[in-house]
């Protein structure tokens, strides 16, 4: 897939435009206090200069405790105080991932760790900083980089760009049905009976009807499949609520739930 992770990191994603990852406990190098010192400088250094990226939900229970990313001085630091500490001080927050942009499943019930999306902890704590929500589990590796090349390119986005959700107009502004190709089907009322029948996937529980994203003409891992080419349903990951108010999943979902235009 292109650009891969190496591309991004090192080369130009837009002529005289790099991103600088200061901070990612997955491929960066460094580990232990150096790392979190690195988040500190960043904060004070690049004060309103910095976009800070969030993947999973943000456990509040118990002060936080749920969610620990490293140790200062001997004693736990948690995802949620650094969360507040970077977020006053960011441009602004991406929320990468349906469990940073709506809690996810570790936030379905009864979620004892109280996970909670990004939107929720900044409204928790009255913090104004503007946020861009791209939810999928996971996301799609264009979602992030468009959304990224487009602020290096523009700035952030307007309202506009923006849906009611704040999710980017160009990724989520149709259904998955809108763009599915088993959708004259479903024009048709043809429906499958079980998998790996033709016909639409509607009565085996698609959320496709109620799920906004463009999976059907981006395709997935290199443009090869997405998950009703390969014979499933949607299960409407990107959907606000995901995974509780899609649940339980393949049962039929009542024709009354289907936006508008459809």
């Amino acid at each position: 897939t292109y650009p891969s992770i190496k591309n991004l990191l090192i080369d130009e994603i837009l002529p005289g435009k790099h991103i600088t990852l200061r901070f990612h406990p997955t491929i960066m190098a460094g580990q232990g206090e150096a790392v979190l010192e690195v988040l500190e400088a960043t904060r004070q250094e690049r004060k309103k200069g910095f976009v800070l990226v969030v993947e999973g939900a943000i456990p509040t229970a118990e002060n936080g405790m749920y969610g620990i990313i490293g140790e200062m001085d001997g004693a736990p630091v948690t995802m949620l105080s650094w969360f507040e500490r970077l977020s006053r001080d960011a441009l602004a927050i991406v929320a990468l991932g349906t469990c940073a942009t709506y809690g996810g499943i570790p936030a379905a019930r009864p979620n004892p760790t109280g996970c909670k999306s990004v939107s929720h902890v900044l409204r928790d704590l009255s913090i104004p900083t503007p946020f861009i929500q791209i939810p999928g589990c996971p996301p799609h590796p264009d979602w992030f980089v468009g959304t990224v090349a487009s602020i290096l390119l523009n700035g952030l986005p307007k309202a506009s760009d923006l849906d009611e959700l704040a999710r980017p107009k160009a990724f989520f502004s149709q259904t998955i049905h809108e763009n599915c190709p088993r959708r004259a089907y479903y024009d048709e009322r043809k429906f499958a009976k079980k998998f790996g029948d033709p016909g639409c996937l509607y009565e085996l529980g698609c959320r496709g009807p109620v799920t906004h994203a463009d999976c059907p003409l981006r395709l997935w891992n290199g443009r090869t499949n997405w998950c009703v080419g390969s014979g499933s349903t949607c299960i409407g990951c990107t959907c606000e609520g995901f995974l509780d108010a899609v649940s339980p999943l393949y049962v039929k979902l009542e024709e009354a739930q289907f936006p508008k235009e459809v």
